[in-house]
């Protein structure tokens, strides 16, 4: 007679055993949904970490200043309506702001570069010298853009990695000329390579003064005003002044956008948490499936040892006891599944990485305790009904079906 716990878990380990076949296919079911669940979900956390990662190595503590403001009323497309532009002297008024510790005013559009016979086009920034410490930027030979007015255009340019190498391959450019939209000017630097940001290349690009870049696209604001602030304040501290000051400078109105980076980061973190959630619930699909396999191999396991189940019930075995012996039986191939769909899970995604390299993957190791809890959860539920009808039938009904 079975009298302990310990005595229904090795009861119930002996019958899983046993029945080799049916225990694994019945884990099967598990198996792939475990995997499916990790291998989806360190692929969204991964995505998410990657992109997470990629926005925060351009620095923290960071607000910008856009034109034109994010949210409008009125009609749209209205005859003559226009986006006030921001100006250097907007740049200059923010940088007086009280905590504000550097702006990165910017001016861009897309321009050939040629140094001799080689040339391409790409991104030209015009920038001051504070954009290095904006956007943590740093220079790997030479020396960058030196401080100068906002107003005063200077043949001056630092040149990217990549474009470095296209144009220059693996002479020295520093002191070299390169024509810009067919004006000449001086390499003074190259960068440090900084990587991509969601597919843009920032290391195949050209930084050239603030003014420079506005006479050569004709451009009399500001594609948009970055601050870095101290590490002192938090960005709600901030914004009300920023806002105060292109207040005042924008005759009362609110005609521009404030983006923190927090903001940013949190729209982001947000979507891609929805994404998560839709590929966690994909993977859920699979384990549903395989606790309606648990349940149907369960049930089958019922009517195959109804003997056995009356032969319990003889020597003593009381319902309550029937009832946990199928509970833990289903308990344990659904955690062994679980455990096995674990190692697959992480063994495709390594086999994965070992294919592309590059591709952003992540399994937390609580990814892999909750895929555990969840498989244990999951194969209780699914016995509960095979094991109320094991421990209800008659014991005399039982031995006479044997």
């Amino acid at each position: 007679m079975i009298v302990d716990l310990a005595d229904l878990f090795a009861f119930a380990a002996r019958s899983v055993v046993a029945h080799r076949l049916r225990s694994a296919l019945t884990m099967l079911g598990i198996l792939i949904g475990i995997a499916s669940v990790i291998l989806l979900t360190s692929i969204g956390e991964g995505t998410r970490t990657y992109i997470l990662s990629e926005f925060t190595q351009f620095g923290t503590h960071i607000i910008s200043v856009r034109p034109g403001k994010s949210i409008t009323s009125g009609m749209p497309g209205a005859v003559g309506a226009t986006v006030r532009k921001l100006t250097n002297e907007d740049a200059a008024a923010l940088a007086r702001i009280t905590g504000v510790e550097a702006v990165a005013p910017l001016a861009a559009g897309m321009a050939r570069v040629e140094a001799g016979e080689r040339g391409r086009s790409v991104f030209i920034v015009g920038v001051t010298d504070q954009v290095s410490e904006v956007f943590s930027l740093r220079v790997r030979q030479g020396r960058f853009l030196p401080p100068m007015d906002l107003r005063r255009a200077a043949p001056l340019a630092v040149l990217a990695p990549t474009l470095k190498r296209e144009l220059f391959g693996d002479r020295n450019a520093l002191g070299e000329r390169v024509r810009i939209a067919g004006q000449r000017f001086l390499v003074i630097g190259i960068m440090e390579p900084k990587g991509n940001i969601l597919g843009l290349d920032v290391d195949d690009r050209v930084y050239v003064p603030l003014a420079s870049a506005q006479r050569m696209f004709d451009q009399e604001g500001l594609l948009e005003v970055h601050l870095h602030f101290s590490s002192r304040l938090t960005a709600d501290v901030l914004v009300p002044r920023i806002k105060q000051v292109m207040r005042q400078r924008h005759d009362g109105e609110e005609d521009f956008t404030i983006v923190t980076q927090a903001e940013m980061l949190g729209v982001l973190d947000r979507v891609l948490g929805i994404v998560s959630m839709a590929v966690g619930a994909i993977g859920g699909i699979s384990l549903l499936v395989g606790a309606i396999g648990i349940l149907t191999m369960m049930w089958i396991s019922v009517d195959e040892r109804t003997g056995e189940i009356g032969l319990l019930r003889a020597l003593g075995a009381t319902p309550a006891q029937v009832l946990r012996v199928f509970l833990i039986e289903a308990a344990l191939l659904s955690l062994a599944g679980g455990a096995l769909g674990v190692a697959t899970g992480i063994g495709i995604a390594r086999a994965l990485l070992f294919l592309a390299p590059g591709l952003p993957l992540r399994t937390p190791v609580s990814f892999m305790v909750a895929a555990l809890v969840v498989s244990g959860l999951v194969g209780l539920a699914s016995g509960v009904l095979p094991a109320r009808r094991a421990s209800a039938l008659d014991p005399v009904e039982a031995l006479r079906a044997e």
